[in-house]
């Protein structure tokens, strides 16, 4: 019997900005507390379950496989910081991670901080976040999350007692930092209906929150605001921030109860960010037209932009993306051709060199390196046929020791086995889209091969060519996994981000197309197995490449897709809207409204035939709200042409990240997986 899919009701809604009408149907989803919302939601849910249900066998048999891949009891590589060596660690069975330390050596008893998997009990949801040890190493600050919301609730934890203080701070990131005074800590408060990082406050321990002092209130609300300490404990520092523009206040650890002071004033399209050391500041910017970025010095005394002075200049073919400060080294992290350098430097000038790299589809990236008088670097490398390493580089002898490298279980995974390599499409208007690929040596490259094209390009991010055990599972498979490096992230240059974002958005649309154009092209697949993902500004992208050219695809993931771009971006009591007009436009603005409403997914639905869809979403996500997806998904049902298959998991207890138990997610990952490989029925 043929299972009918839930249609929702439609209820205009005229909605007029610029004299231009729009009428969106199913405005009303918005309303997430509404019984009607509700029962719509689940009986998509529903629907969706009933039609998946003949592969929920193989879900679990993928969900299995790729557990079985995972090292159970596993913990990280411990890291030294003020006399303690950190670790996280699981436990076999368990979801949560395991939070302890050793004082002064590995062999001394072992200290548990919190143990997730207790603290998790009775919640559909988890998140433990932003632990914060005390100058003195005896109290934490700790953020818990039990709704997924990123609301953290802080507390305060005795580690030598073990007491839970009363002390209790809402709605914040989580993270907090210390003063030198071991009682007084500075943290973030977040807007309760948008969301915006908006104020930086100071507690007192042992005090109410009421009596909490605002430090410092950002009333823009296109800026967000966080604070940290220098890595040289010596400051505390207030950071304010927009898509094009930042700035920084700084205040001695040591005199809390001081007054900030400005570094620098923002300028619109001013970026910069500032690292310490002995007494100066080391400033990366793009001050002056330094696209690719450029290293500044000042002095602790003079901060403003006019005293600045060239340390590294800047370079139009490398992009200069951080610095990491040591006592005798400081490390700089490049990006050339899409390719991660790291380059040593000694502060006396004596010595300069790069780490050694040699496949054309690694990342390497600095990990955590919170000591500052030691020669060891602590970086890490995988590639996509290469699972992730931990490697301590010596800088003084240039040697490595590799701490750990990821375990893949189960004795079948052998890196020779999988081919790895870069290819170049050209997009339309003739610019090199580079596409790295992964896919197993037994695998032939031709009409018939299953492809799944991933890509996200939004906000000058990098998606890296990075080892994935899960993805195994589809590469065994014999699919081939293709990352697109779009314009709108980062990948080539500032500039590769420039050119994908405002008026500029549709490169990222066009080039994801052209990208799958070139593999149909080139016969690595054809239209009835090439398959698209993409999620959140990747969801919004999978929306706008349906609409121009469905017919490239068989199957779409869309996973928390942002799709309802005009609506959102007009609500500004949405969580993140302000904070995004750098990224996609003030619609208020008349040519960032048409242009947007040109390519926004919601507003662009016609009636045509489009691929087998999967679309997810969580009816506590902050970052996209629930009802873009649901919206899009009822609107495609109404006019969408074609009895392809069109599914909504609409997770009811989570939120933008899903799950949040290492295990839980994975069947997530495995849902999405059996999409794909029934379409290609590759199910045993």
């Amino acid at each position: 019997m043929k299972v009918i899919p839930p249609i929702a009701k439609k209820k205009p809604k005229k909605l007029i900005v610029h004299d231009d009408e729009r009428v969106d149907d199913y405005y009303w989803l918005n309303e997430r507390e509404d019984k009607e919302v509700l029962a719509y939601l689940e009986s998509e849910k529903a629907y969706y379950e009933e039609l998946t249900a003949a592969t929920k066998n193989f879900e679990k048999e993928l969900f299995s496989e790729m557990k079985s891949r995972i090292k159970e009891d596993d913990s990280s590589v411990p890291y030294k910081h003020n006399g303690y060596w950190y670790v996280s660690r699981y436990e076999t069975g368990k979801e949560y991670p395991i939070y302890s330390r050793h004082k002064g050596t590995m062999d001394a008893p072992e200290e548990i901080l919190f143990n997730g998997n207790e603290m998790a009990e009775g919640h559909e949801y988890f998140s433990i976040g932003g632990i914060a040890i005390s100058p003195d190493n005896k109290l934490a600050a700790f953020g818990v999350d039990t709704v997924s919301r990123r609301q953290y609730t802080i507390q305060f934890k005795n580690l030598e007692t073990g007491e839970i203080y009363g002390d209790k701070i809402e709605d914040t990131t989580g993270g907090a930092v210390w003063a030198k005074d071991n009682k007084t800590l500075f943290y973030v408060k977040n807007d309760t209906v948008t969301l915006r990082s908006d104020k930086i406050k100071k507690h007192k321990l042992g005090t109410a929150e009421s009596f909490d002092e605002v430090v410092f209130h950002e009333k823009d609300d296109t800026f967000g605001t966080y604070v940290y300490k220098t890595k040289s404990k010596k400051y505390i520092i207030i950071g304010s921030y927009s898509t094009l523009t930042s700035e920084y206040q700084i205040l001695e650890s040591d005199n809390p109860d001081g007054e900030f002071k400005m570094f620098s004033k923002r300028k619109r399209g001013l970026e910069y960010s500032i690292s310490h050391f002995d007494d100066s500041f080391y400033v990366l910017t793009n001050k002056d037209k330094a696209t690719n970025f450029k290293l500044m010095k000042v002095g602790e005394d003079t901060t403003a932009s006019k005293y600045w002075e060239e340390f590294i200049p800047h370079r139009e073919d490398v992009l200069l993306e951080d610095i990491d400060i040591f006592k005798e080294y400081y490390v700089i992290s490049e990006r050339e051709n899409g390719l991660n350098q790291i380059k040593i430097n000694r502060w006396d000038d004596t010595e300069s060199y790069y780490l050694p790299f040699e496949s054309e589809t690694y990342t390497a990236h600095v990990g955590r390196n919170p000591d500052f008088d030691t020669d060891t670097l602590r970086y890490a490398y995988n590639s996509m046929t290469t699972p992730s390493s931990v490697i301590d580089f010596n800088m003084r002898t240039q040697t490595k020791e590799v701490k750990k490298e990821q375990e893949v279980l189960g004795g079948k995974f052998k890196k020779e086995n999988y081919i790895s390599e870069r290819i170049w499409a050209t997009a339309s208007d003739g610019v090199k889209v580079p596409i790295s690929i992964v896919y197993h040596k037994d695998t032939a490259l031709n009409v018939n091969t299953p492809v799944l094209q991933y890509a996200y390009g939004s906000y000058g991010a990098t998606i890296d060519p990075y080892f994935s055990s899960v993805r195994l599972s589809l590469l065994d498979r014999g699919f081939v996994y293709a990352l697109t490096h779009i314009r709108g992230g980062q990948y080539l240059g500032r500039k590769w981000y420039e050119d994908g974002k405002l008026l500029k958005k549709k490169n990222t649309f066009t080039d994801f197309i052209d990208c799958s154009k070139f593999l149909i092209k080139k016969k690595y697949t054809s239209p009835a197995h090439l398959y698209a993902m993409g999620g959140s500004a990747g969801g919004l992208l999978m929306g706008a490449v349906v609409n121009m050219a469905p017919e490239l695809y068989n199957g779409i993931i869309a996973a928390v897709p942002f799709v309802d771009v005009v609506t959102t971006m007009l609500d500004d009591s949405i969580p993140l809207t302000t904070g995004e007009y750098d990224e996609w436009g003030d619609p208020n603005d008349k040519k960032y409204y048409e242009y947007m409403k040109s390519y926004s997914p919601y507003d662009n639905v016609k009636p045509q035939k489009y691929p087998n869809m999967l679309v997810t979403s969580g009816l506590h996500d902050s970052q996209v709200q629930y009802f873009e997806p649901a919206k899009w998904v009822a609107k495609l049902r109404e006019l969408k042409t074609d009895t392809n298959l069109l599914l909504f998991d609409i997770n009811m207890d989570a939120g933008h990240g899903g799950a949040s138990g290492r295990f839980e997610a994975l069947k997530e990952v495995a849902k999405e997986y059996a999409f794909l490989l029934n379409l290609e029925e590759k199910i045993e």
